[in-house]
């Protein structure tokens, strides 16, 4: 698979399959290498990256993350081998142990050590047997990873890492553990906003829900911010460092740091500054690579 430079990061929970499959081929027809979505407590993500992949002929489908409490080893990886079969290699799996809220509260399951969970779950996956049809080339697997451990079992085990809230300090970083030759896919958000006190207010109601998650939490005072910064919403530093806002020359200036400090891959996550979960698809449609040479 060669992934492209820049993908699109969005939750389709709230699209019909028709809305979702035209929102697809927007992005393809944009130029976007990559479209990822999210599971949560909507779609599941394997069954909606088929969809996506039946009505588009060049875009990947990515997932940011597939839950691997969800599916065992075996159905992640069959699924994952399904997938890029019959896409032609068009489907990056992407993995994570999610949070502890939504393991045991959502779904009933215990919560395991994380990178210890993650690693039985890959050895499982690479050991899992087929019978079917597979794929002509290997499919690939990145792990959601903020810390250094789980980022280095990224590099051990998986073929790159998908770091999620995170700012281009960590993607030095990040590049730095993974090495050479390991993808490495950070999310951005980004909003199509020049006023700052709209920006950071739409901001602080996007990171609220995150705030609220302690692995998160860790990974942002691994950073360097503080309780100042994280309490009340974030701070004015916290939220400027999160959230890429202003105009198509700042929000492109954010994004290139982010290649800059070792990024193979930026999916962009965008916000809307009326507090509407609806796709704000101008700033996608504005940072499109089909308008730049």
């Amino acid at each position: 698979m060669k992934l492209g430079k820049l993908g699109v990061w969005v939750s389709m929970d709230s699209m019909t399959a028709a809305a979702a499959a035209a929102f697809a081929k927007r992005i393809e027809a944009w130029g976007y290498a990559a479209l990822w979505l999210p599971e949560s407590r909507g779609r599941n993500a394997l069954v909606h990256s088929s969809w996506l992949l039946a009505n588009t002929q060049q875009l990947v489908v990515a997932t940011g993350i597939a839950n691997i409490y969800a599916p065992d080893a075996m159905a992640m990886a069959n699924g994952q081998r399904g997938l890029n079969e019959q896409s032609d290699g068009r489907f990056l799996l992407g993995v994570g142990v999610s949070h502890r809220p939504m393991v045991q509260g959502v779904r009933g399951h215990s919560y395991g050590r994380p990178v210890a969970t993650m690693r039985s779950y890959l050895e499982a996956m690479q050991a899992a047997p087929c019978q079917a049809p597979m794929p002509r080339e290997k499919p690939l697997t990145i792990v959601a990873a903020l810390g250094p451990r789980m980022m280095a079992l990224s590099s051990e085990l998986a073929d790159g890492a998908h770091p999620y809230n995170t700012t281009p300090q960590h993607t030095a970083t990040a590049r730095s553990i993974l090495g050479p030759g390991k993808l490495l896919c950070p999310e951005v958000w980004v909003l199509l906003e020049t006023d700052p006190a709209t920006a950071r207010n739409a901001a602080r109601e996007a990171l609220s829900r995150y705030l609220q998650l302690e692995n998160y939490v860790n990974s942002w005072r691994r950073e360097g911010f503080g309780n100042d910064d994280l309490a009340g919403g974030g701070s004015q530093r916290f939220l400027d460092a999160m959230v890429a806002w202003g105009d198509e020359d700042a929000i492109r200036a954010r994004i290139q740091e982010h290649w800059d400090a070792g990024a193979d891959h930026v999916c962009i996550q965008p916000i809307n500054a009326q507090g509407s979960r609806e796709v704000d698809e101008r700033v996608l449609n504005l940072l499109a690579p089909a308008r730049r040479p």
